[in-house]
């Protein structure tokens, strides 16, 4: 099989399901590993005698490691071989779950956790940049792309479900052993069925450690600082110091890759119209569909009163869109073409955003509407955003680009949760998360979500229409097997 990877492109998914079924097991650790164990935490808390920080960081410390470094690891997979640094860490992921049996403290599981962050680091751009590479059509690539955010985003929507059944028959310990037999598909689908890494797809310059280093600290600086905003709040230095040093650590990191010989991350690339356009798309989905989201919690439970378990169910058309929709992708790609369908999807996130923010406060019809259109415009943006991307980048530049893509959602993800989180620091006077508020507290909650909304929702269409503007610079001979890479200055 592997020979005729090496000869020839596959034709369908079917002649390619073997290295499917192991890509999609990659993206299914993503998706599933948090959802399934955030349902665990309070188990986790008792058993380990954890403090509410500790437990906290059981989750923080694998997002912040993984989000910061995604775009290290994914230069370094473009230098020696996605397929190779993606099964090391797909080792890394089996060794570090099978490592939960004896983990006794808060500490050590979150040790855990940041070796399960390495491993989601080195192996989630790859799932995407070996998608692309292992098809030289671009609805095959659409379709494969497609499938494998389904399988992810189906174990998203279970995880909390299925780890509440198999924390009712077993030890917590479980939720994270779950992710060896993944690791196991994982490793025996793409060692079958993805030819190994050609020397020709290659580049070797030396590994720019000054930019890995600076782009890891601005990266994991940008994740942290919106959790000190919603916890420690707007009025306190310390999550402005910690958003002015990713301030800083960014501007650095420009200055070092513009003058780097061997930079990690060449400016020029993200200049070229199809990867622009696609991060901005990419970026304007991250942000609202993180700031909807945690409005709508908040306002739910909060405001409205609901319980948990039936503000769980208000969530319902999103999760619905989200599995349903990728039905929709092939058709749409094919009627309106590939950057159309991008900015497209991105302007229905923005629609979304802008409903709840005028009417999401008159009822809960118009949640749910905003609900769908944002998620509608976020399973389509999702993957047409992140093709055009990889169509724009040198072949030897794919995994880092899926990185990229990554990075922009985790980071704007994080922007919108802290625009909102600050905006209601700012107006809500009281605890927030007391049981009764008073008519005052009400109506500043109200008009903070309203802001909130319409200040995501201006930034979100700023960005789409600046993807627009990139998009329509895009010209038939953008495409990634006729673009060489550029050469080192």
């Amino acid at each position: 099989m592997t020979t005729a990877l090496k000869q020839t492109s596959p034709r369908s998914l079917r002649e390619a399901w073997v290295a499917l079924a192991g890509l999609s097991a990659v993206f299914l650790f993503e998706m599933l590993d948090t959802s399934i164990l955030t349902v665990a935490l309070p188990t986790i808390g008792r058993e380990l005698h954890a403090s509410t920080t500790a437990l906290q960081w059981v989750t923080g410390a694998y997002a912040v490691v993984f989000g910061g470094l995604m775009l290290a690891a994914g230069a370094i997979a473009d230098r020696y071989g996605p397929r190779r640094i993606m099964l090391a860490g797909l080792g890394l992921l089996g060794a570090a779950s099978l490592a939960t049996v004896v983990v006794g403290t808060a500490g050590q599981l979150i040790a855990v956790r940041v070796a399960m962050g390495v491993a989601a680091a080195m192996t989630t751009p790859g799932s995407m940049a070996l998608a692309f590479r292992l098809f030289d059509d671009d609805g095959l690539r659409v379709r494969a792309t497609t499938l494998i955010s389904t399988v992810g985003l189906a174990g998203l929507a279970v995880g909390p479900t299925t780890g509440g059944f198999l924390l009712a028959i077993a030890p917590w310990q479980v939720l994270l052993l779950v992710n060896v037999p993944i690791a196991v598909l994982a490793i025996v689908g793409v060692r079958s069925g993805i030819a190994p890494d050609s020397p020709a797809a290659l580049h070797r310059d030396p590994v720019d450690l000054a930019g890995a280093a600076l782009g890891t600290a601005t990266i994991m600086l940008a994740l942290v600082a919106p959790t000190l905003f919603v916890e420690k709040g707007a009025g306190s230095w310390v999550p402005w110091a910690a958003t002015a040093a990713a301030a800083a650590g960014a501007a650095l990191f420009v200055v070092r890759e513009r003058t780097a010989r061997h930079p990690l991350l060449d400016l020029r690339l993200i200049a070229h119209p199809l990867v622009s356009s696609g991060l901005a798309f990419k970026a304007a989905a991250g942000l609202a569909t993180a700031g909807l989201g945690y409005l709508v919690t908040l306002q739910l439970q909060l405001d409205w009163g609901w319980t948990p378990g039936l503000a769980a169910l208000g969530m319902l058309p999103q999760v619905v869109v989200l599995l349903a929709g990728g039905a929709v992708i092939g058709p749409l790609v094919e009627r309106v073409g590939l950057e159309r369908a991008g900015w497209l999807s991105a302007a229905a996130v923005v629609a979304g955003l802008g409903v709840y923010s005028a009417l999401g406060r008159l009822g809960y019809g118009w949640v749910a509407l905003a609900l769908v259109l944002v998620a509608a415009g976020m399973r389509v943006v999702g993957v047409v955003a992140g093709v055009s991307v990889l169509r724009g980048l040198p072949q030897n530049r794919t995994t880092i680009g899926a990185a990229l893509t990554d990075t922009a959602t985790e980071v704007t993800s994080g922007a919108g949760i802290a625009v909102t989180g600050t905006i209601l620091a700012a107006l809500f006077t009281g605890d927030i998360a007391t049981s009764r508020w008073s008519a005052t507290q009400t109506a500043q909650f109200r008009e903070a979500v309203t802001i909130a909304g319409f200040t995501l929702t201006v930034v979100a269409a700023a960005l789409v229409a600046w993807g627009i503007t990139r998009a329509r610079r895009v010209t038939p001979r953008d495409t990634p097997d006729r673009r060489p890479a550029p050469q080192p200055r």
